[in-house]
């Protein structure tokens, strides 16, 4: 930033106001190396085309830059962003319409164009952040936690039917523990069955961590038969039919290890599985797996690392306010999700490679500083070509040579 302000003032100093810095620095630093990995992508995405004659107002690469930035800066309203958007006194982050959006252009973007390109960019962001990031409990497999989280909705929002007096939507997540990122949405109204989604969110080879909710004495023979894998806990009052008991290791929290079948005689598995009981203070957990190759521990471990993704949608609905809903139909509702795990990706990726930490709030907030900052001196800048601001010179020290220093007053 204070190289960017220096090459300004002496671009005015040398009577050169309309020089700025080269194409190769930025604005908006921070923003920009936000974005990088989303700017890589773009070229590589099926095109956005227009279904008439007419020309796209907004592009798709403008509409996910938007998305973006809406979640980045934590709006609370389509309004919010639009107010700011058209704000001609302000310069704006590279990648966002320069020239303003129109209301009914912005609205009919999200509701209408780009879910197809935005989901390739979910799907190829995803794949991106795991390779920097690498991937952790190798030992254990490909784990993904399943689970759904609700939203509350308008009452126009008829679609999201949930009680006589609510409306609520489901988003269904698939999340990498390996990597702690998302990897699967789904979208369905609030009453919709999680079971189902299941199905969609795991491929062969990986292992489902998932919760009672997910219990199906039906659908855990059928992945047995897929060479799909899971570690679930089930209910307490399950019936189990012993087969063969199996090594507790001492001085655990494991109470019981075995081979069992699940179930009463008309909702039997056909296959058996290995069945964990541990107590964790006063709960009791009884979690079913078809993995063999895991000790009782390590099956115990794998569940709890299950919390990660309900710690995932705490953080990623308080901090990004994504569940701040600025579309009404399942199209643009999906749009926003997916923008806000776009927006999740980008900080994982941003705070790995600067600081080699997971996003934390502390940090999000030094970011969102930083971008205004950055922001601020360039619109400041730009209006010294406006004439909306006073230039003061002075001399001061810098290094082994003095350079002229420019302030700015604001009137």
């Amino acid at each position: 930033m204070l190289v960017y302000a220096t090459r300004r003032v002496d671009a005015l100093l040398a009577g050169r106001p309309n020089q700025t810095c080269p194409p190769s620095e930025v604005r908006c630093p921070t923003w920009e190396t936000l974005i990088a990995p989303l700017t890589g992508l773009l070229p590589h995405i099926a095109p956005l085309e227009s279904g008439s004659n007419r020309s796209l107002e907004v592009t798709f690469a403008q509409q996910v830059h938007s998305l973006v930035y809406f979640h980045v800066e934590e709006y609370i309203s389509g309004r919010g962003l639009l107010d700011d958007l058209n704000d001609l006194t302000q310069t704006l982050p590279a990648g966002l319409p320069q020239e303003g959006l129109a209301s009914s252009t912005f609205f009919e973007a999200v509701n209408t164009r780009g879910l197809c390109q935005m989901l390739e960019v979910f799907q190829r962001l995803s794949g991106k952040a795991a390779k920097a990031l690498g991937g952790k409990y190798e030992k254990l497999g490909k784990l993904r936690a399943v689970d759904g989280s609700l939203i509350h909705a308008t009452l126009s929002m008829q679609w999201a039917d949930y009680t006589d007096t609510t409306n609520k939507l489901k988003a269904h997540l698939c999340f990498d523990l390996n990597c702690g990122i998302p990897r699967k949405l789904s979208l369905t109204p609030g009453k919709g069955p999680e079971r189902p989604i299941a199905e969609k969110q795991i491929a062969p080879g990986e292992t489902g961590v998932m919760d009672r909710g997910f219990q199906d004495h039906c659908r855990f023979d059928a992945w047995q038969e897929e060479d799909i894998f899971f570690v679930c806990r089930i209910r307490g009052n399950t019936q189990k039919t012993l087969v063969q008991q199996l090594f507790i290791p001492p001085d655990s929290n494991i109470f019981f290890h075995a081979e069992v079948y699940l179930g009463d005689e008309s909702h039997r598995t056909r296959y058996t599985v290995r069945l964990v009981g541990l107590r964790v203070g006063r709960k009791t957990f009884w979690i079913a797996t078809n993995r063999t190759d895991l000790t009782a521990l390590e099956i115990a471990f794998i569940y709890r690392l299950r919390w990660e993704i309900e710690t995932f949608f705490a953080w990623w609905k308080r901090h990004l306010n994504v569940y701040n809903l600025i579309a009404r139909s399942p199209y643009g509702v999906m749009m926003q999700l997916l923008a806000g795990l776009i927006t999740y990706l980008l900080l994982v990726i941003y705070f790995h490679r600067r600081y080699t930490q997971r996003p934390s709030l502390s940090r999000l907030r030094q970011l969102r500083r930083d971008t205004r900052k950055e922001r601020a001196l360039d619109s400041t800048m730009t209006g010294l070509l406006d004439g909306r601001a006073v230039a003061l010179f002075g001399a001061v020290q810098r290094g082994p040579c003095q350079r002229q220093t420019l302030i700015i007053a604001i009137f």
